[in-house]
């Protein structure tokens, strides 16, 4: 054999060994919506949320974290279902099967939401820059410049590779949990295992606000759309569904990992904190400065990340119901649509830019209310994937319909509660 032959016979043989198997080539081609939506779950409002429920009462809401992991999936996996089955997105089902007025109402109340989490990402990357001893207000449009290129790029493909990038400085976080050097034993005992204080008003707004932050309107608008603009279809389903469920493992472990951080810091020492950033400057002086900075990184990865998925939500339901051109890969020519995005991004931005604007103690209430008003876009959710002439046969299951059903009078039942009590 000729050492030509042989050369060629290597090369053959380099690019077998490098070959992937199918199903996983299909499963990375598929990855994508899930992980982005469920880290941008764990957005600048959630970790306020963890980084308070952690100082105040230590590990206790690990249970409720990793508890809200099951109904975080069945959720998320109806949107998927709904996206692949039909190729439309969430808002432009309501409007084609039960008109204008209910499409709307499904408007309004994700765009209340919005609207105050995306001020909430903002206060976030504000926080973030006085972690890092940077002026707030030039980072502020910085970042709000940066999601404003993103939209340009007029390709799905690379807009998700940014979000993905900045999903992973979201892990961040779980090193700063180890930096605090927490007890194996305390997040046991203390915490999985442990008795709830079922009977302080405390507790119960910070399960609400647990709830409201771990299951956001948003979310169920963002993934069928990214799901429609991927072109994920019925094929693709099961990936999809893994896809859902990573990413729902992942964003309750790095809620657990924020709570073990200032439980095992700031709740031992007495500290109770307003913010993140709070958060992240109390922890210096008592497990160093790389926690308080490993927490500043998480903080603004996670809050860019939510200010993209939320805009991109808003602007998507909004070019669904009234039929503008709205897929990431038409980019400029999609007018009407990325004029909504810039809008809502900047907007904002400028609100957080405001003198002496009181945002972080607005946080955690507002989580509360988006628990308070998911209900209302979880009815739609189920009546669209209960509706045999919206998605057929592949409509859903009892223990699909139990959960959620289950998980709306929770959320009104607190709703309520923190309604009688918040005066």
């Amino acid at each position: 054999m000729s050492s030509l032959e042989l050369r060629a016979g290597a090369a053959a043989a380099s690019r077998r060994r490098l070959t992937l198997p199918r199903g996983l080539v299909h499963f990375l081609a598929v990855l994508g919506p899930g992980l982005v939506v469920m880290l941008a779950d764990t957005e600048a409002g959630s970790i306020t949320t963890a980084a308070a429920s952690g100082a105040a009462f230590g590990y206790k809401l690990i249970l409720l974290q990793v508890l809200l992991i099951v109904p975080l999936f069945v959720v998320q996996e109806m949107t998927v279902r709904l996206g692949t089955v039909t190729g439309k997105g969430h808002a432009r089902l309501i409007r084609e099967h039960y008109g204008l007025t209910w499409a709307w109402i499904s408007l309004g109340t994700m765009l209340v939401t919005n609207v105050a989490a995306l001020v909430t990402e903002f206060a976030g990357i504000a926080g973030a820059a006085q972690i890092f001893g940077l002026p707030r207000a030039p980072i502020i449009v910085m970042a709000a410049v940066v999601l404003s290129i993103v939209i340009f790029t007029a390709s799905y493909k690379r807009v998700e590779i940014f979000a993905l990038g900045l999903c992973a400085i979201e892990l961040f976080f779980i090193p700063a949990a180890f930096a605090a050097h927490p007890s194996v034993h305390a997040v046991l005992m203390r915490g999985l295992f442990a008795s709830q204080p079922l009977g302080n008003q405390a507790y119960l707004m910070l399960v609400a606000s647990n709830i409201g932050a771990v299951i956001m309107p948003w979310m169920i608008f963002y993934q069928q759309s990214a799901t429609v603009d991927k072109g994920l279809t019925l094929r693709d389903i099961g990936f999809a569904r893994i896809d859902t469920a990573i990413g729902s493992v992942l964003t309750q472990a790095i809620m657990c990992a924020i709570i073990v951080t200032t439980a095992a810091t700031l709740f031992v020492h007495h500290i109770r904190i307003d913010g993140a950033a709070q958060a992240a400057m109390s922890l210096q002086p008592l497990v160093g400065r790389l926690a308080g900075v490993t927490l500043g990184a998480g903080l603004v990865g996670a809050s860019m990340l939510g200010a993209f998925v939320v805009s991109l939500a808003t602007a998507w339901a909004f070019g669904e119901t009234f039929g503008w051109r709205c897929s990431l890969n038409d980019g400029v020519k999609a007018k009407r649509f990325a004029a909504l995005y810039l809008a809502s991004v900047f907007v904002a931005a400028a609100i957080v830019l405001i003198p002496r604007l009181q945002l972080i103690q607005m946080t955690i209430k507002i989580e509360a209310f988006n628990g308070f008003v998911l209900p209302i876009v979880l009815g739609f959710l189920l009546v669209l994937v209960n509706d045999r002439n919206v998605i057929g046969e592949r409509r859903n299951t009892l223990a699909g319909n139990v959960v959620t059903v289950g998980l709306s009078a929770i959320i009104v039942a607190l709703g309520v509660w923190m309604a009688i009590h918040a005066g």
